[in-house]
């Protein structure tokens, strides 16, 4: 099998024992000298070219197009999968797509831009056990649509992890993962992806249905979506732009996201890592906006597993109109540094474990996307301040520069300072400041404390009970009012956020 040059992902910002996918570590020379030597794959409606040359037919090529796609095809019966009518698609929408399948190991460049087209890598069922099977696809300035199913697509690659519930952790590092998403230097990509509900294997019988015995041969939920671990990661400023009629982006595993300025408007979860209570999906880097709005429901981000933030800006909005969280994980979610805002309906638990001080604040009245909530110290200084796009009864909010200490809430109509997605920092003014008081449903958090139902101050905090998901959200007790909150990692205030009078 050919030998490539593996893809660097950075090191991570916080010092951690990794298991699952570590190896030893390439170098930043082997990373240029592979860029340098990619194949050239440019899209376009009127062809494919690869390295200057029509692109092959033959399934024997590293690249070649005319494979069919995968899709949920319409005026099926039920041993056919578990789609809709609003899931299907009609043999002509589908032929109309053109799929580039990516059969060997290396480095791809695509650019250009395709209305109808796929991405897909599939090197052998055999490539999961082979740490040799990795494609690096480097984005730059390309444009992917496709209306049937994922826009890119990862069926077969080198599996770095393990999908064994013994060997679950938060700590994983997926350095040599089979498959890299690169965005190119100063790039803007955008992706136009659907999804394809669950198809059965062929040979399902109704009988197997009603037994709940039929097999899974395809479903893929997300406008790009990976069956192995897969990185994310930019040159310098690198953009992604993903529109999804479903989820954002996902991962049967793990994944980690290191760098790149990524904008994911979706009609589900935004980013999603799916294999249950084993997932991982770290971020270590850059700017990730997440608006889960265009549905009718969608956490920002979700993990069937754990979600681990190290470093970057996360912006993950949910669904303003459904019970979801801005962060949700089975497992558990750990900030340890960067900026984290995540807003929705529901609060899912930040672990104890955590190595960054948090905030959490439950609204009585939703806050309305692009309101500004703004964060002073003890002495009224504005601290950040920051809006969502979806409307929001739950936050979370955390940055390095959030110390120990005492703090006020207001809403204010305009911020004039530092912008990063929605968060402002260094505000030198602001207007139509209107302080916050507190009752029973803010805490805060930090390494030692953990989130959970709120209590009043004299309440013991129970034993942390599994609840269904619906039911984490926060309970209605005894009204403390009060226009200030402690952050604290030895102790928590308690409080119910609602407009000073």
């Amino acid at each position: 099998m050919k030998k490539i040059k593996r893809f660097v992902i950075p090191a991570l910002a916080v010092a951690m024992v990794f298991t699952g996918c570590s190896k030893t570590a390439s170098t930043q020379d082997n990373k240029t000298e592979a860029f340098e030597d990619a194949i050239q794959i440019v899209l376009s409606d009127g062809g494919i070219i690869v390295n200057g040359k029509a692109a092959a037919t033959d399934s024997g090529e590293a690249v070649y197009i005319g494979a069919d796609i995968v899709y949920y095809e319409e005026g099926k019966d039920e041993t056919y999968g578990e789609g809709g009518k609003e899931d299907s698609h009609s043999i002509e929408e589908a032929a109309g797509h053109m799929v580039i399948t990516i059969t060997q190991p290396g480095t791809y460049e695509v650019s250009g831009k395709i209305s109808s087209g796929q991405i897909a890598v599939d090197l052998g069922e055999d490539s999961k056990e082979d740490s040799e099977a990795v494609v690096n696809l480097i984005l730059n300035s390309a444009e992917i649509s496709c209306s049937v199913a994922p826009s890119i697509v990862v069926f077969n690659a080198y599996e770095c992890g393990s999908d064994k519930e013994e060997d679950a952790s938060p700590d994983v590092n997926t350095e040599n993962a089979g498959f890299n998403l690169i965005l190119a230097k100063d790039s803007e990509n955008v992706i136009n992806g659907s999804y394809v509900a669950k198809i059965y294997k062929d040979g399902t019988t109704k009988e197997d249905i009603e037994n709940d015995e039929a097999k899974k041969k395809y479903k893929f939920d997300a406008a790009i979506d990976s069956l192995v671990s897969f990185n994310i990661d930019s040159e310098e400023n690198g953009k992604l732009i993903v529109n999804a009629e479903n989820e954002g982006i996902s991962s049967a595993l793990h994944m980690t996201i290191s760098g790149g300025e990524i904008t994911i408007n979706s009609s589900d979860d935004a980013i999603n890592t799916s294999e249950d209570n084993i997932s991982v999906l770290t971020i270590n880097g850059g700017t990730i906006i997440c608006d889960s709005g265009f549905g009718e429901e969608g956490d920002g981000i979700d993990s069937n597993g754990y979600i681990v933030i190290n470093d970057g800006y996360v912006i993950a909005c949910a669904n303003g109109k459904s019970q979801d969280s801005g962060v949700d994980s089975d497992k558990g979610i750990y900030i340890n540094g960067g900026t984290v805002l995540a807003s929705g309906n529901m609060y899912d638990e930040v672990s104890s474990d955590s190595k960054q001080l948090f905030s959490v604040f439950n609204f009585v009245q939703p806050v309305q996307e692009n309101e500004f909530v703004m964060i002073t110290d003890e002495n009224d200084k504005p601290i950040t301040a920051f809006s969502a796009v979806n409307a929001y009864s739950t936050v979370v909010y955390s940055q390095p520069e959030l110390t120990e200490g005492t703090y006020h809430l207001y809403k204010v109509s305009s911020v004039t300072g530092d912008l990063n997605g929605s968060i402002y920092t260094n505000i030198t003014d602001y207007e139509d400041a209107v302080q916050l008081e507190g009752g029973s449903g803010f805490m805060m958090g930090g390494p030692g404390k953990g989130g959970g139902r709120p209590q009043t101050p004299d309440e013991e905090k129970p034993e942390r009970q599994e609840k269904p998901r619906g039911d984490k959200s926060f309970e209605n007790n005894e009204t403390v009012t009060s226009t200030e909150f402690t952050l604290s990692r030895d102790s928590y205030q308690f409080g119910r956020i609602s407009e000073v009078k």
